[in-house]
């Protein structure tokens, strides 16, 4: 199945691409979430106008690797002049380890935190929840967190994935974040294309975390690069 031309992958792919670059070409976790958080702060700036500097933006932040993306972005948006405040629906001290990372380079540089949901005005909000892994219904602060959103008639730009849709399907497992934008890694995942799903994914773009096209080719995922010279790529 292809999106423009580029091969959309099920959820057990993209697992396996993340264990190969891992495991076999040393591309490490935190190498990955960097280039995942660079792409979406400049994605971000895209829907701002280009202009991130005092602009508000809240990240919703989950525990897993989607959620560190999402505070790597916050990272680089703060150094460009943003008022960021982090949203932890997680408990801190139960982060894994390449989150727990980023949080603690935001404690350090002073960034606002929060384990609550973000009230305010905001200029846009990020859904760094949940990523492609999910099986079930979001549940708890989760669930809680994605109706506020949907009510907050705030600009929302996903990672990866709007939180609650699931990879596979395209199809919600419960309450699901409609995006205005979606900045998905690597690759489209197959369920972007069936019928329904572009109504929580809003305008879908596509941002390279460098996978080595030679891995791709062991997958027999048949795919030139398509981000030369760009980052990211906007899926019409």
């Amino acid at each position: 199945m292809e999106i423009n031309n580029i091969p959309a992958v099920t959820r057990a792919q993209m697992a396996e691409v993340d264990r190969l670059m891992i495991e076999k070409y040393g591309i490490t976790l935190l190498q990955m979430m960097e280039n995942a958080g660079r792409n979406l702060a400049g994605l971000t700036g895209e829907m701002l106008d280009g202009a991130v500097k005092g602009k508000r933006i809240a990240v919703l932040c989950g525990g897993g690797n989607n959620g560190g993306g999402g505070m790597a972005a916050a990272r680089h948006l703060v150094n460009w002049g943003a008022d960021v405040q982090i949203a932890l629906a997680f408990p801190a001290e139960k982060l894994k380890d390449a989150p727990a990372h980023q949080l603690r380079t935001l404690r350090a540089m002073h960034v606002h935190i929060t384990d609550d949901f973000p009230t305010g005005n905001f200029d846009l909000m990020i859904d760094a929840l949940i990523g492609y892994g999910l099986r079930g219904a979001p549940r708890g602060n989760i669930s809680r967190w994605i109706q506020k959103a949907n009510r907050s008639a705030v600009p929302i730009l996903s990672l990866d994935i709007p939180s609650g849709l699931d990879a596979d399907t395209g199809v919600p497992l419960g309450d699901c974040i409609h995006a205005d934008a979606t900045l998905t890694l690597a690759l489209p995942k197959v369920g972007f294309r069936e019928d329904g799903a572009s109504k929580y994914l809003g305008e879908l773009y596509i941002g390279d975390i460098s996978v080595p096209i030679r891995l791709l080719q062991e997958m027999e995922i048949e795919m030139t690069h398509p981000f030369t010279p760009c980052s990211i790529i906007k899926v019409s």
